[in-house]
């Protein structure tokens, strides 16, 4: 009998290793038992009624065989299964090494197979109910160094078109000198005239924008940015209509998305020589990050943002303490260590 290609021996190794029981035998995987029959009927319900996607339901038929597994390890049948026996089970998960987003996606799928089973009077109780998978640690936020941000906002292409080097160049700045989200920064409009959802009071030096759940805030516009601005309003109205409402156009006069956006910083970050891909919100956790640090207001630094929430904003006292620690690992002589 010919052997399968080695792409597809591969596959299948894969997929059985990921279906392996802690159960298995030096010796290699066990073969995984059959579904039961209630998942099976489950699956067809969720294929059939339901319409879920093809790579849905391979999630949940591979969260049901680590069920099964589980409950045939245990000498335990599915319909008997407790919340006792399910937090056991999802504890050995967490053990193995399973992602806490994977097992959420595991007990996601078990409560609804016990949910469907209960519709049809299979089961008393969903055993499932009320647990939750272990919460998975937070990223903390990517943000540019002093230096690296400094670089961005002072870098000036040479070559190309001057006006839309001027526009780039005031993207940076209101970026990462106001704090602003990208979709805050292309709503913004010249004026304030009509239903314009922000602009800039050049008079004042302030940003009128309008945020998540459509709050509005004002921000604190610096002297590069109002520079900057300036310099963009002077070329502004060789590429823009003179009905176009929009700050900030495309080279073909039209509201800039958010899309275009994050492909000019990336270019421009490219440009400058910066180590690092650059997106808008990068510049954001910037500002944030280094005002904090600056400031120590952490109030201050909410408000600007525009947080609902206080806790939200106390991710960037870790980066902060990240940056003291540095600097405490390069200065101090008890820091260092022995060659």
């Amino acid at each position: 009998m010919p052997l399968a290609p080695a792409a597809t021996r591969r596959r299948s190794g894969a997929a059985a290793a990921r279906r392996a029981s802690p159960g298995d035998t030096p010796d290699g995987p066990t073969a995984p038992p059959p579904l039961d029959a209630d998942v099976v009927e489950h699956l067809q319900h969720l294929r059939v009624e339901r319409r879920l996607s093809a790579k849905t339901l391979l999630n949940y038929e591979d969260a049901f065989r680590r069920l099964g597994e589980a409950a045939q390890r245990d000498g335990v049948a599915l319909r008997a299964a407790q919340p006792h026996h399910v937090r056991h089970w999802m504890a050995r998960l967490h053990a193995g090494g399973l992602a806490p987003r994977s097992i959420a996606i595991a007990l996601s799928a078990w409560r609804g197979l016990y949910r469907w089973l209960g519709h049809e009077g299979r089961v008393a109780l969903n055993p499932v109910e009320g647990l939750r998978a272990p919460r998975a640690a937070k990223p903390l936020p990517k943000a540019l160094s002093v230096d690296h941000a400094v670089a961005l906002a002072d870098h000036r292409q040479a070559d190309g078109d001057a006006r839309l080097e001027a526009r780039d160049r005031c993207l940076v700045e209101l970026l990462y000198g106001c704090g602003l989200r990208v979709a805050e920064l292309v709503g913004l409009d010249v004026t304030a005239a009509g239903g314009a959802l922000g602009w800039i009071d050049r008079a004042d030096a302030e940003a009128h924008v309008l945020g998540k759940g459509s709050k509005r805030r004002s921000v604190p516009v610096g002297k590069a940015a109002l520079a900057a601005l300036d310099d963009w309003l002077a070329q502004r109205g060789s590429v823009a209509p003179a009905d176009e409402p929009a700050l900030f156009v495309s080279r073909h006069g039209r509201r800039l998305t958010a899309s275009q956006v994050r492909t000019r910083l990336k270019e421009r970050a490219i440009q400058a020589g910066l180590p690092t891909h650059v997106h808008p919100h990068m510049l954001r956790h910037s500002y944030a990050s280094h005002l904090l640090q600056s400031s120590g207001d952490l109030r201050a630094v909410q408000e600007l943002l525009g947080h609902a929430n206080i806790t939200t904003t106390q991710v960037y006292t870790k980066l902060d303490f990240q940056h003291l620690a540095k600097a405490y690992d390069a200065a101090h002589p008890r820091a260092r260590k022995k060659s």
